[in-house]
């Protein structure tokens, strides 16, 4: 099976007599570019154009919506700037992003839509590639960043306290009512991103919200966007990306006794997704 980062392979070597031992050689990326080297033109580009212009945009967009949040309680308009926003990174990056699977998902219909996290350009991704409105569990931390954290709360996004969860009571009842009145959530069951490209194991409670609104959970694996800009890097390596939808997961009749299970088979359908090799990327 492949591997995020890399494919492992193990051995049986004997010593003289003794019981064999299994030797795990280390991974190769899958996801890799083949022939495709970042050297110092693309740090250069990465470093002098486009973070600068990313930062631009968040900037001007995020003073752009102050006047609309403050009227907005619904977050709706300010989806709008949130998808403009990621709009302009997108083709700022040259990523050309190819979406699989979506076209089988009844999109009118509430999901719960779980995403595997490798990068911070996730989100733009997911906005510009997902066509309709809906809200992002996210965790407290971001809430410090200027601009970015005052949008996440005046946009109706779902903020999760994952030191302290009796603090998130009120967030998660505006998820659950949001899902309840037809308006999709998106999450990220690893509770951050990954910093090998592996997919982590997911929190528990991740699909608590799920659950209790008795909607379908549709498996999403965010392809390339580790290997496009991983954790600890303002290094942007321009790439094809790819965006894979899985079938949904249904929810009915399950109760709080089934999380882990439902947990299981989520992580195990996103993982047969991310790791499937068929795309060249």
């Amino acid at each position: 099976m492949n591997s995020s980062v890399d494919q492992v392979g193990s051995e049986q070597v004997e010593h003289g007599g003794q019981q064999a031992v299994t030797i795990t050689r280390p991974r190769q990326s899958p996801h890799a570019v083949p022939g495709c080297s970042y050297g110092w033109l693309s740090r250069l580009r990465s470093y002098l154009i486009i973070d600068p212009l990313i930062w631009l945009y968040t900037l001007v967009l995020g003073v752009l919506a102050l006047p609309g949040g403050l009227f907005d309680r619904s977050g709706r308009r300010l989806h709008w700037f949130s998808y403009a926003w990621s709009w302009l990174i997108m083709k700022t990056i040259f990523s050309p992003v190819t979406v699989t699977g979506l076209d089988k998902i009844d999109t009118s219909k509430p999901h719960v839509y779980a995403a595997n996290h490798a990068s911070a350009l996730d989100i733009p991704v997911l906005y510009v590639n997902l066509p309709f409105q809906f809200r992002i569990a996210f965790k407290k931390e971001l809430l410090a960043y200027p601009v970015v954290g005052w949008q996440l709360k005046r946009s109706g996004q779902i903020c999760i306290d994952q030191q302290n969860p009796s603090h998130s009571i009120s967030s998660i009842r505006a998820g659950l009512k949001g899902l309840k009145e037809g308006l999709p959530l998106v999450i990220f069951p690893e509770g951050g991103r990954t910093p090998s490209g592996e997919i982590k194991p997911f929190l528990p409670g991740a699909f608590f919200l799920a659950i209790k609104a008795q909607v379908d959970i549709v498996p999403v694996a965010l392809v390339g966007t580790y290997e496009l800009l991983p954790m600890d890097t303002y290094h942007i390596k321009c790439r094809p990306l790819e965006m894979r939808v899985g079938e949904p997961i249904s929810t009915t009749g399950l109760t709080m006794r089934d999380l882990e299970a439902l947990s299981a088979k989520v992580q195990k359908a996103m993982e047969d997704l991310y790791y499937r090799s068929n795309s060249g990327l």
